[in-house]
């Protein structure tokens, strides 16, 4: 999505936001400097405090206010960014961040003739956000023409084509000519595929208008395949009934402008760098102010807050998604997810069993109830969410191959292997080369040491699928030791160590690996590493403290002989 924008990062949108010259005064220096430090660490909120008390001394810096206004528009508190952007008198040749807010105020208040005269002084942030809010800020008033010759220049801009060509298609269409909207994203059809999903559904939309709904399936098959998104399911259902789709993706000139937000924070967000991240949040948060009833901004907003774990802001966001949302389930689940991930499992239950209760036919709502008792370690609870999934979801529906694995783990967990490799065996029937199963079954069959050669064969099949996946590729070295083909095992488990290198099973493993080649002090390292990186506060299951303390004390081959193993079948000489 949007390739061509990673070119246009350094010149247009790429510097972040922040202020970073000297020029603060001496006196709220510590103030400014701690909110300099907050904003680095995503705490926006102590960032408003800190620059706020800055600002109290200081009302007159610059480079405090441009932060402050910063800070505040990254909390999502709109009405005092712009209170401050408004009071600041544009430079020329320095970052002026205020000023994308006062666009995006104007443009919520459909200010068109105000916007042409800020961006006519290219005073902005960007080049792009100028241009195009202008476009957009001309049809707003009526100038069609000017409009469009406006998105032409944009469009005659090699490096900016397709963004220009994609906001022409949204500008026509609103004006109501489908026919030419359509030529433009047929006539190169990276336009559409860049913007993703919305970029697709904008076609279909289109191509529905223009009374082709067969060809607006074609290009969903054709292109997209979330079978668990609802709004993509009842765009299917009524194209395939007949009826034509309104076109929702912009209905005036203010969504054109939100759109020109939405369309440099995907820039960012194929930037796919941290240091990015609150970049891309700004500009969604400028494109909400602008559009405040639409709410897939706001999930993509907390989705980058609880990115940056701001959980508490994340779960704020979440809740304004209105229950007539078609995503609505969907942000429940992901703000039950924040819940736990803030330390508040048990509100993050009440939120999925509420909605087990208004969605009981729902098969995900279980499925992610089950989940979330699984990652709380409550496998009793998820082995009945899980099964209450399976019952609702259709005979005939190869997503089941996921509910039997997850099942499958669950009685794992509760030692009632039994019913685990049962379900495991489920999903392999319905996905016979699942990697993920096959190496959780095979892997099982392993640590159980019975039908090895099977697990052996399961494993090197997952290994095969997934070969850079450090996980499976212990697992093979593992089934290999345990046949006592130690010295074909170590590469194995050297890469594993290698894909996953602060693994403490892993590291485990290649020090038993290690003994049982003879290379005894190479063995003793690696336990030691896998000690150092055990995490008291979430210890793995597949770990055992104590026995890689007696291993260190008395060697592999006391420990088993302790255990009532059989010894290790190979002669070892001490290197």
């Amino acid at each position: 999505m949007l390739r061509r924008f990673k070119f246009l990062l350094p010149s247009l949108i790429a510097s972040a936001f922040l202020v970073t010259s000297s020029a603060a005064a001496n006196q709220p220096l510590g103030a400014y400097l701690a909110g300099r430090l907050a904003l680095h660490d995503n705490e926006f909120g102590f960032a408003v405090q800190y620059f706020s008390k800055a600002h109290e001394t200081d009302a007159d810096n610059l480079e405090i206010i441009q932060n402050l206004i910063l800070a505040l528009t990254a909390k999502g508190n709109f009405e005092r960014a712009t209170y401050f952007a408004e009071q600041i008198e544009p430079v020329e040749n320095i970052n002026n961040f205020s000023e994308l807010v006062v666009l995006a105020d104007l443009a919520r208040k459909e200010h068109f003739n105000a916007i042409l005269a800020k961006t006519d002084k290219e005073l902005t942030t960007g080049t792009l956000s100028n241009d195009l809010c202008r476009a957009w800020a001309y049809l707003g008033k009526g100038s069609v023409r000017k409009a469009l010759d406006a998105f032409d220049t944009i469009i005659s801009n090699e490096s900016l084509s397709i963004i220009g060509r994609y906001h022409k298609a949204l500008a026509l269409s609103l004006m109501g000519d489908f026919k030419q909207a359509e030529v433009i994203l047929t006539e190169n059809e990276q336009v559409a595929l860049r913007m993703g999903s919305k970029g697709i559904i904008t076609h279909v939309e289109i191509l529905s208008q223009l009374n082709r709904n067969t060809d607006a399936l074609e290009l969903i098959e054709e292109t997209l395949s979330y079978p668990s998104n609802q709004e993509l399911l009842k765009i299917t259902s009524d194209l395939k009934a007949g009826k034509t789709l309104p076109f929702t993706q912009v209905i005036s000139a203010k969504d054109g402008i939100a759109e020109v937000f939405m369309t440099i924070a995907m820039a960012y967000q194929e930037a796919n760098q941290e240091d990015t991240k609150i970049n891309e949040l700004i500009y969604r948060r400028l494109a909400f102010h602008i559009r405040p009833d639409h709410f897939d901004i706001v999930i993509s907003i907390a989705r980058i807050l609880d990115s940056l774990k701001q959980f508490d802001l994340a779960i704020s966001a979440y809740k304004l998604i209105p229950s007539s949302h078609h995503q609505f389930v969907i942000a429940e689940q992901d703000r039950a997810n924040v819940l736990n991930r803030a330390g508040k499992p048990n509100a993050a239950i009440e939120v999925l069993e509420q909605l087990a209760i208004d969605y009981a036919n729902l098969p995900s709502v279980f499925s992610a109830t089950g989940d979330l008792y699984r990652q709380i370690k409550n496998y009793e609870n998820a082995v009945k969410s899980y099964s209450r999934a399976l019952n609702i979801t259709a005979n005939n529906d190869q997503s089941k191959w996921y509910l039997y694995f997850v099942l499958g783990i669950s009685y794992e967990r509760l030692n009632q292997w039994k019913s685990a490799e049962a379900n495991f065996r489920a999903a392999l029937e319905i996905r016979p080369n699942e990697p993920r199963v096959l190496n959780y079954l095979g892997y099982s069959l392993v640590e159980k040491q019975t039908n090895l050669k099977e697990a052996l064969d399961m494993i090197e099949r997952a290994v095969a699928a997934r070969p850079n996946n450090g996980y499976m590729v212990d697992s093979l070295g593992w089934v290999l030791y345990r046949l006592n083909r130690f010295e074909e095992s170590v590469k194995y488990m050297e890469r594993a160590v290698e894909l996953e290198p602060i693994d403490p099973v892993i590291n485990d493993h290649l020090g038993d690996v290690y003994w049982a080649n003879g290379r005894y002090r190479e063995a003793e390292f690696q336990w030691k590493r896998a000690l150092s990186y055990v995490d008291s506060d979430n210890l793995p299951q597949d770990i055992d403290l104590k026995r890689i303390q007696r291993k260190l004390a008395v060697g592999l081959d006391i420990v088993l002989k302790e255990e009532g193993a059989p010894p290790l079948e190979i002669a070892h000489d001490d290197h």
